[in-house]
This record gives C-alpha cells, structure tokens and sequence, in this order.
C-alpha cells in the first residue's frame, strides 16, 4: 500500500498560514452572493431578481444559467426570527434536504440531500460541508455543522445533483456558509432569545472598517446557548465567535482572515428510545444514559487565511490555507461486563485531531472564438491526524467515570486532488458547462495499545477516483431556462465506520471498499418578474458498493459493502409575491431510495453474524419518500410581520430490513413580530411557537440502532421570544 500523504498537519498548517500572509501584495474581486434557483428570501422586495452569480460550482456564471439545483438562504433568515443556533431551522424551504434537529446536542444535526447522508448515526456524512471556504467534512467524509456561527454569516448555499462530486469524496450534496464583510457604517448589535424548555441565546455583534479609507473590516460575533432540553437528560451549552477580517491591498488585491472558536462542555446525551418508549413518554431519556451519565464535551478552534488576486482583466488566482484542533470526548452506554472481552475498545471515546489544508485556484474569463469562456483549474489537500483514545466507563463499581486505558492508536487521513472546470457558451441558447477531478484518499493506523491478546493492529489503505461532470443549459427565453447533467462520484469509508473489524479484532477494517456513483438531473428554472422564482428538477442515482451494517456486538456496528442502491426523485419549489408585502413559498421532494440487490444484515445485539436478509426494493433507511413545505411571510423591512408554515414529512423506516419505521407528521408553526427602524439603530422583537397542536413525533432517528433504540423524539409545542437591537454610526 502507499504511504498517507504526511502526518504532521500542524507544521503543515503553521507553514500554509505563514506562505499565504507573506505573499499578500494584490486580490480578486469578491465571489457574489446568490439569491439561487430556489431562494429563502429574506424580505419580499429581494424576490425582484437580479443577474447574480453563485460560488457553488466556482464558475462566476449567473445561477440562473447553471445547470444545477442551487439554493441560497440570506443572513436574515438564518438569525431572524429563530432561535439562531441550529441550522435545521433554516434549511426547511429547500427541497430535497432534510435538515433533522435531534434535540440531542450530543450528537450534530442530521442532513440529507437526496438520501445521501441519510443512515448517519451521529454528525453529518456522504455531504460536502464549508465555513468560508474551510472545510468542515474531514477528508474521510465525516463532517459537522455545530461550529456554524449563524449570527455573522451572510448566507448559506446549498448545491444539489452531479455538480456536487466537482468537491471531491462524499459529495452527495454541497452546504456552505460564508461569513458576513464588515465594510459599510459601523454597527453594534445585541439580541436575546429565549424560550420553552430553559432555551436562551445571547449574542453580540460588531462590524466596522478599520481605517479612514475603509480598506480594512471586520465582522465578530459572539454567541451563548444554553438549553434544560425538552428530553430528560440533554441539558447543553454552547459558546461560539466567529469573525472576518478584510484587507483590501490594493485594487488587484485582497487578504481575508477567519477565526472560528466553539465549545460544548458535558453536554448531555438521552440516547434513542424503543418505539415503546415513545409512545409511552416522548420526553423520557432511557435508563442506560443516566446509570452512565452519557455525555459528550467537544472543542474546535481553527483559522483560515484567503488571498485573492488578479492578475489581468481576464486571470485571478485565489489560494486558501487553514488549520485547527478539535477534542472530543464521549461517554457512551457501554456495560461494563461487554468491555471485559481483552479486545474492546472501552466505553470513553477520546479523540485529538488536528487538521489542516490548502486550496489554490486559477480562473480565466475570455473569448474563446468570439463565444464567453470561464475556465478554473485548481488543487486542493487537506489532511487529519487524529489521536484516539479508549477508556472503560466504569472504576469498579461507579459507572459513567473514565477508567483503564484499552485504546490507542494515530490515524492519519489525507487528501490530494485536482480539478478542472470550464463553461463555453456554444451558441446564443446553449451553454456547456463540464469538469473533471482527480481525488486520492490516504488512511494509515499506528496502533499504540498492543497488550496481551490485543494485537497489533496498524495497517493502511487508499482510495482514488476520477469523477467527471457535465451539464448542458438551453435558453428558451429571457425566463426560462432547461438543462441536463451528468456527473460521477465516489465515497470513502470514515473513520467511524472503520473504527471496528467484524471479526471483533482491534483496529481499522481497512478491507472496505469506497462506494461508487453515476449521477444524472433533467431540471426546469422559470423566472418572471417581478417577483416568481419556480424550480423542477427530476434526479436519478445509481451507487455500488454502499456500507451498510454487518455485526451489532458489544455496543459497536461494523459495516460491509453491499452491492447497488438506487435514489431517484423529483424536486419542485416555487417563490412568489401575492401582495406588497405578501410572500408565498411552496416545496415539495419525492425520493425513492431502494436497495437494488439482496444482501445479508444483522439485526438485534448481540449479532456477530448475519441473521437476516435485506430484500431487493426495500426502502433505504432514514430516507423519506414524501416530504414538504409551504410558508406564508407578511412584512417588509420595517413595522409589522408574520409568518405561517407548515412541514410534513413522510414516515421513515429506521433499519435496513424495513421492519420498524417512525410514522409520518405534519408540524405547524406561526410567528409575529415588529420592526422599527430610524437612522442610526433597528429594533426588532418577535414571538414564535412551533408545533401549535403540540403533536407527539419523531424529529429523528438513529439508523439501525443495534438495541432497537432509534427514535428521537422532537419538541411538543413551544414557544420562543426574542429581541435585537442594532446600532448603526
């Protein structure tokens, strides 16, 4: 096997930070935000369209125009009138994503795009995720969102379809967020919120620029969360700060910095319930998380340096570097009796990571043959090293305390690819837009616990893939516009899944394969002004070589490669204006996520062998088939405004052999709020409840959960209150 690519990713960091600061001298021209193909509008009057382009294919080419499903929510409606905190809240208006929130702040929020990402037990994986362009998917595909600082981000996109494996491994969908400038008038901003179930969050905002020029700025916000939860047992607190800081060098150049720091001490986690449990007391934690007090504590802290420069009226380079750390450590339900097998990893989960990259591109925007064209050719490498420590959770006869070591190994997981785009208008009507890269994926284990019966059990592997794309768009008229596309793409394995061999041994199952997929979308984008934006995008997926679980044992899943999946569906949202003032929003997903071939599964605990069969056409886990959304919004940029939405979602089974699923729901929530607004300050109040008739459901699951525990019950009706007030120089 060939060797990872390094295993010092801070001296890799520390010498990217330094390159980038010492090579500022010019810059590039800022990459526009979207209102995108299917816009979460902050305020009716953003519904008038303009010709803007869009940073998720990295080609600056009108959105429009693009052939793929692309959408954009606004700063305003991530921190408006919400609670602020979790990324769930915003995201419900676009179609083909499920954004779940467990209320569980032990574990991330749980999204899906297409299906893709569906069977994620905890944090977020098979998607692509970004903070100003810094990765939040390591370069094993597993990913997080907690650390998203909603209250200076500026907007969020969300790309959808074959256009997402331009990103590399685990690419069934793109989510970004991009931090806020702070040029314009100085401003200071304070909010408070509060709500149901000991729910506060506090938050300071400030953006000015530096100098009288107005050639420097920043943006910073603070953020704390504090929750009793709506389950027994999930108390949490979160502390967040996030801040930008632009350098505009000269008119050929800019520098931006990032810093983003979060932290989530002993926060507890509730863990699923039996559908028994539920439906005996939704708001109940199961008796194993307080006899071992299961809780989670986490820390992340990471900086990022962008240099953007131009160098003609047609070439710009734009390079990236970034590092950070992040400890985790978890405390699980493990029985002390299970962790007696020499072999076992223990019930603590200690994990140090560091981690860092780089990202440098080229673009060009010229004539090719009197016809426009964009080219982008660029290389990206990021790299974890990761220490994992196991401990039991037991000291004789006192539970939930770290106990012996039984763990200890470096994982080192690193990425080197390479991409090409390019976009030619062939004729006045048709635009090609096509792209290919080339990832390589690098895992090496060096065990460090080699005790008794526990072996030595280092190892490494490798994965690559070459995944082109293609779209075609046709301009039928000024509103609009037709495509198709075509793309492949790959997903490696994660740590997590191969953190445990299903013959019991310690160390990595480094004998998985990365699954492989062929990606193709047939989509509509209608336009008319002033003030409809509608979309219809039709989707097909075929994936081989998909994980899926092969033993439950001793509070560990262990997974295998099975052999074809399919997802296909259909996507259809619309944005339109009633009224002055009056704003409608309608989405609607139909997905069909099956298994193509049997295969054989586990199912109960313990399960060391196979003991059932997963039939050809059953359901993919986690992935509903019908779900939607409808809003209706009042109100402009001052006085009165009030919203109404609705939210269904489709029952979803929760293991591969379809034998238990969480039933269907429809969530109904209204807002009312005022806004006043004079020269130098903006005051706005609101008062929102959600799940007005306080219906019973299940926000969640944990996808074959091996104790039968995979329901996670979602908040019954609550009501939350908040108030923000900015002020301007």
């Amino acid at each position: 096997m060939r060797k990872p690519l390094s295993t010092s990713t801070a001296r890799l960091g520390a010498s990217l930070l330094g390159l980038a600061c010492c090579t500022a001298g010019a810059a590039d021209t800022t990459e526009v935000a979207a209102i995108g193909n299917t816009a979460v509008i902050s305020s009716p009057a953003a519904v008038e369209m303009e010709t803007v382009t869009v940073t998720a294919t990295r080609l600056p080419v009108a959105s429009f125009d693009v052939p793929a499903s692309i959408s954009t929510v606004s700063g305003e409606d991530l921190y408006g009138n919400t609670l602020g905190v979790n990324l769930s809240e915003a995201l419900v208006a676009i179609p083909g994503l499920i954004a779940r929130d467990r209320q569980n702040y032990a574990q991330d929020t749980q999204i899906s795009i297409r299906g893709f990402g569906s069977r994620a037990t905890f944090g977020v994986r098979g998607l692509r995720l970004y903070l100003d362009g810094i990765p939040a998917t390591q370069p094993d595909g597993q990913g997080q969102v907690s650390h998203f600082n909603l209250g200076s981000a500026e907007r969020v996109e969300v790309l959808r379809g074959p256009f997402s494996s331009m990103y590399g491994n685990s690419s069934g969908g793109v989510i970004q967020m991009f931090t806020a400038d702070g040029a314009g008038d100085p401003m200071v901003g304070g909010a408070f919120v509060a709500g149901s179930f000991g729910t506060q969050r506090s938050s300071i905002t400030m953006r000015s620029s530096v100098d009288p020029a107005r050639t420097i700025d920043y943006i910073a916000n603070y953020m704390r969360f504090d929750t009793d939860g709506f389950r027994d047992h999930s108390a949490a607190k979160r502390e967040s700060f996030n801040t930008k800081l632009n350098w505009q060098i000269s008119e050929a150049s800019r520098l931006s910095l990032v810093l983003n720091t979060f932290s989530s001490p002993d926060t507890q986690d509730p863990l699923g319930l039996t559908r028994a449990q539920f439906n005996a007391d939704p708001s109940q934690a199961t008796v194993q998380a307080t006899q071992f007090n299961t809780r989670k504590s986490a820390e992340q802290n990471q900086g990022g340096l962008i240099y953007d420069l131009r160098l003609s009226s047609t070439q710009s380079v734009r390079v990236l570097g970034y590092y950070g750390e992040r400890t985790v450590e978890q405390y699980l339900a493990i029985p002390a009796a299970t962790q007696g097998n020499p072999r076992h990893g223990g019930g603590v989960v200690d994990l140090s990571t560091q981690y860092g990259g780089t990202d440098a591109r080229w673009t060009y925007e010229g004539l090719l043959g009197g016809r426009q064209l964009t080219l982008v050719a660029g290389l990206n490498y990021d790299e974890l090293s990761q220490h994992r420590l196991g401990y039991n959770n037991f000291v004789g006869s006192e539970l939930g305390v770290r106990g012996a070591l039984r763990r200890d190994e470096r994982n080192v997981v690193g990425n080197l690819d390479q991409y090409l785009q390019a976009s030619v208008a062939l004729t006045e009507r048709f635009t090609l837009m096509a792209g290919a890269r080339h990832s390589r994926v690098d895992i090496e284990s060096r065990d460090r616990y080699i005790v008794g019966a526990n072996r030595d059990d280092s190892g490494n592997t490798d994965y690559s893939a070459t995944t082109p794309v293609a779209g075609l768009t046709y301009r039928a008229n000024d509103a609009l516009r037709l495509y198709a596309s075509y793309g492949r793409g790959f997903e490696t394995p994660t740590l997590a899944e191969a953190a445990y061999r299903p013959d019991g041994n310690a160390g990595l199952n480094l004998d998985l394969e990365a699954a492989r997929s062929n990606n193709a979308e047939v989509g509509a984008k209608l336009r008319l002004q002033p003030g409809t934006l509608a979309e219809l995008a039709v989707f097909h997926t075929d994936t081989r070589d998909e994980l899926a679980v092969a033993t439950n044992s001793g509070g560990r899943s262990t997974f295998r490669n099975i052999d074809e999946t399919r997802r296909q569906g259909a996507e259809a949202s619309v944005t339109t204006l009633l009224a002055k003032d009056l704003r409608l929003q309608l989405a609607y997903t139909w997905l069909d996520a099956t298994v193509r071939q049997p295969y054989a599964t586990c199912v109960g605990t313990p399960c060391t062998a196979a003991n059932a069969t997963v039939a050809r056409g059953s359901r993919i886990a986690g992935a509903p088939e019908h779900s939607g959304f409808a809003g209706l919004n009042f109100g402009g940029r001052s006085g009165l405004n009030a919203e109404l939405d609705a939210r269904y979602i489709d029952s979803v089974f929760v293991n591969d052999v379809n034998s238990e699923s969480a039933p269907s729901y429809t969530l109904i929530g209204a807002g009312l709020g005022y806004i006043v607004e004079r020269a130098h300050w903006r005051l706005r109040g609101f008062l929102r409840a959600d799940n007005l008739f306080d219906k019973d459901y299940v926000g969640s699951v944990i996808v074959n959960d091996g104790n039968g525990r995979f329901y996670e019950p979602g908040p019954g009706r609550s009501v939350l209150a908040g108030v923000n007030l900015d002020w301007n120089g």
